[in-house]
C-alpha cells in the first residue's frame, strides 16, 4: 500500500534536495510507478542511444562543413564562437524524450542536449517509492556513479590529465528556482567524491593571476554548465509582433573568459558549447532535408525514430495542414513555444503562422501517442551519459499539449 501524499511529502523534504511536492496547489508526483517490461526498457534505451548517435553524426557533418553554420543554421556571431571553440564536442549528458506511438513505433520529438533537467526527481522519486514496487528494478539506482564517470571521462579527454577535477563550479541562472533541486543533487554527488563545489552564475566568471579560470575569485578546473546556450549568446525574438528583449546582448565578457580558458585546455565544460547546434531544432530538420549526408544506417534510423521535420522557411506555410503538423521554435524546450496543430483552434493556427518568424521555427509531423493506465500519455525521458542510456524520467499528461504533467517513478520488471 502506498503512503499518503502527505507522508511522501515529508520523506521528500527529508532528502534536503526536493522541497516542492506541490505546484500551484496540485500534486507534482504520482506515487504509483510506471513499470516497464524489460523488453520495452531495452528498446527505449536502444532508441535513445541511436538518436544521440544521430546528433553526434550531425555534429561531425557540420564540423567538416563549416559553411552550414551560416547557410543552414544561421547562427549569430557569438553562437558561432561557441560552436567553433567546442571543436564539434556537444555531449556529456542528454535527455532523449521518447514516445510509444499507437502504431507501435518509438519516436523522439526532441533531445535536450544543452541543459537537461529532472535528474533529482528521477533519482529521488525512484529511491523513495521503490519499496512499494516489489519485483521491480530501479534503473536509476547508480545514476550518480554514472554521472561521475561521465564527468571524469570528459575532463580527462579535454585536459589530457588522468587526475580527477579538484574544484568544480556549477553555473546556472541563479534568479530562477526551477532547477535548484538538480543543482543541489549535483553538488551532493560531487562533494561526496572529494570535489570542492562553487555555485554561481556566468556573471561570477573571472581570470586568475596565473591565467586560471575563476568563479567568485576561486580557480576551477571543471564547469558544470546549466545555463542555456541561447542565453549566453544574442537573444532574438521568435514572433514578428513581439518587442525585442530588454537584455538582447550576449554575455560577451563572460563567454570570452570561458571560451578562452576552454580553448587553452585550462577547464572542462560539461555540457560542451557544441550543443548550440544539437539543441537547435533545425538539427532535426537537417536530418530530413539532408539525409543523404548521413551514413546508410543513420538514414534508416532517421526515418524510423525522428518524425519528419522541416524548416518553416522550406515549406509553403499556407499549405500546412493543422491536423498533421506541430510547430516548434528553434531553441524552445520543455514544451515552450510548441503549437500542436490538432489541439489548437484554426484561427490560432493561422495566427501562429502569420506571426512566427519563419527562420526561427520548424514544422514536425504529428504522431499519436499510445495511452497507458488511466488514459495518461507517457513521455519517457531517457538520460544518455557519454553515449550510454543510464536512467529514466517519466512524465504523464492527459493530452499532448498538457505541459503541467505529473512525474512518476519508473521501474523495470525483474
Amino acid at each position: 500500500m502506498f503512503p499518503s501524499y502527505a507522508e511522501f511529502a515529508r520523506q521528500l523534504y527529508g532528502t534536503g534536495i526536493l522541497s516542492d511536492p506541490w505546484l500551484e496547489g496540485e500534486e507534482r508526483f504520482r506515487l504509483q510507478g510506471v513499470v516497464l517490461t524489460s523488453r520495452l526498457a531495452a528498446a527505449l534505451r536502444t532508441v535513445a542511444e541511436r538518436v544521440c548517435y544521430l546528433h553526434n553524426e550531425l555534429a561531425g557533418i557540420v564540423h567538416r562543413n563549416p559553411d552550414l553554420i551560416d547557410r543552414f543554421f544561421h547562427l549569430t556571431p557569438w553562437q558561432k564562437a561557441m560552436w567553433m571553440v567546442s571543436d564539434g564536442r556537444w555531449h556529456g549528458i542528454a535527455r532523449v524524450d521518447l514516445f510509444l506511438c499507437t502504431d507501435g513505433r518509438i519516436r523522439s520529438c526532441e533531445v535536450n542536449s544543452d541543459t537537461p533537467s529532472g535528474e533529482a526527481e528521477a533519482v529521488l522519486l525512484n529511491r523513495l517509492l521503490h519499496p512499494y514496487h516489489p519485483g521491480t528494478i530501479d534503473p536509476n539506482e547508480d545514476f550518480d556513479e554514472q554521472f561521475w564517470g561521465m564527468l571524469l571521462a570528459s575532463h580527462q579527454a579535454r585536459t589530457g590529465k588522468s587526475a580527477p577535477p579538484e574544484v568544480a563550479a556549477i553555473l546556472y541562472p541563479t534568479d530562477l528556482p526551477e532547477d535548484l533541486s538538480m543543482i543541489a543533487i549535483y553538488r551532493q554527488w560531487l562533494e561526496a567524491r572529494g570535489v570542492s563545489v562553487i555555485l554561481g552564475s556566468p556573471y561570477n566568471l573571472g581570470r586568475g593571476s596565473g591565467g586560471d579560470l575563476t568563479v567568485l575569485g576561486e580557480p576551477v578546473d571543471l564547469i558544470v554548465r546549466h545555463y542555456k546556450t541561447d542565453w549566453w549568446g544574442e537573444r532574438e525574438v521568435i514572433w514578428n509582433n513581439e518587442p525585442p528583449y530588454p537584455d538582447p546582448d550576449p554575455l560577451d565578457r563572460e563567454l570570452e573568459i570561458l571560451l578562452e580558458a576552454e580553448l587553452a585546455g585550462r577547464v572542462t565544460v560539461v555540457n560542451p558549447f557544441g550543443s548550440v547546434i544539437t539543441q537547435n531544432k533545425k538539427s532535426l530538420a537537417f536530418m530530413w532535408e539532408h539525409r543523404d549526408l548521413f551514413s546508410a544506417q543513420s538514414q534508416d534510423w532517421i526515418a524510423a525514430y525522428i518524425p519528419e521535420t522541416r524548416r518553416l522557411t522550406s515549406l509553403d506555410s499556407s499549405s500546412l495542414s493543422r491536423k498533421e503538423w506541430v510547430l516548434k521554435s528553434d531553441y524552445g524546450c520543455e514544451g515552450d513555444s510548441v503549437i500542436c496543430g490538432p489541439f489548437v483552434r484554426l484561427k490560432d493556427w493561422r495566427l501562429t503562422l502569420s506571426t512566427a518568424i519563419p527562420d526561427r521555427w520548424v514544422a514536425q509531423r504529428f504522431f499519436e501517442v499510445a495511452a497507458i493506465d488511466e488514459g495518461f500519455l507517457p513521455n519517457f525521458g531517457v538520460y544518455v551519459l557519454g553515449g550510454k542510456a543510464r536512467g529514466f524520467y517519466t512524465r504523464l499528461s492527459k493530452q499532448a499539449t498538457d505541459y503541467t504533467s505529473v512525474t512518476a517513478p519508473t521501474y523495470v520488471n525483474e
